[in-house]
């Protein structure tokens, strides 16, 4: 794989003739071949990737119950416009304008919410340890479900595991969960106005993919 330059301005700090992009053409099994592009800009170090499929793809949801510990290592396909839930412990991840696309499994994809309320919890009890006591009820009530999150994705697999459900819902059509149990549904029109999309793709041409293949 090669970088290739392209003539776009960085959206983070507006350098020009420093932006590349790599474009990496692989196959994911029941996904298909898919063209894995990243851009990228070497004067600050902002990066964003994203995947193409060779097919269109339409908008679609992903979900599938975990209550295996074999379904832990499902692959997942997330791309930057996907937003991923777990409606059982209220956590929800948009996409944000820096949003990136990434192939994991699932229990990669547990970590990074586990991350999420870790850093959460690290910053309830810095406030804790400054509040008052009649500020120290409601945020001792938000560090016991957090730790509610915690125990609960750490103990799927096991025998008295708690289900939980992964939901990926993508307007753009480019995620996926990879298993036989996995279901595939349409998005709503109602999910489909309110959905975020994430970053604005890249604009480049297909001979700039094909160059850089």
């Amino acid at each position: 794989m090669k970088e290739q330059a392209i003539d776009l301005p960085c959206p983070i700090c507006a350098s020009t003739g420093n932006v590349k992009m790599i474009a990496h053409v692989d196959e994911i099994p029941y996904f298909g071949e898919h063209t894995q592009v990243t851009i990228l800009c070497h004067d600050c170090g902002w990066r964003q990737t994203d995947f193409i499929p060779a097919e269109g793809k339409k908008a679609g949801g992903w979900s599938m119950v975990l209550n295996t510990e074999e379904k832990l290592r499902a692959r997942v396909v997330r791309s930057s416009s996907c937003t991923v839930s777990i409606p059982e412990l209220d956590l929800h991840v948009n996409p944000g304008s820096n949003a990136t696309g990434y192939v994991s499994n699932v229990e990669g994809v547990l970590n990074r919410f586990q991350e999420i309320i870790n850093m959460v919890e690290r910053d309830l009890s810095s406030q804790f340890r400054d509040s008052s006591s009649e500020e120290r009820e409601p945020l001792m009530e938000q560090m016991a479900t957090l730790q509610h999150m915690t125990l609960t994705l750490a103990n799927l697999g096991g025998p008295d595991a708690e289900p939980i459900t992964l939901v990926l819902l993508d307007p753009h059509g480019l995620s996926m969960i990879l298993h036989p149990d996995a279901e595939e549904r349409n998005l709503t029109s109602e999910e489909l106005e309110t959905l975020p999309v994430g970053p604005d793709p890249a604009v480049f041409s297909n001979d700039d993919l094909a160059d850089s293949s």
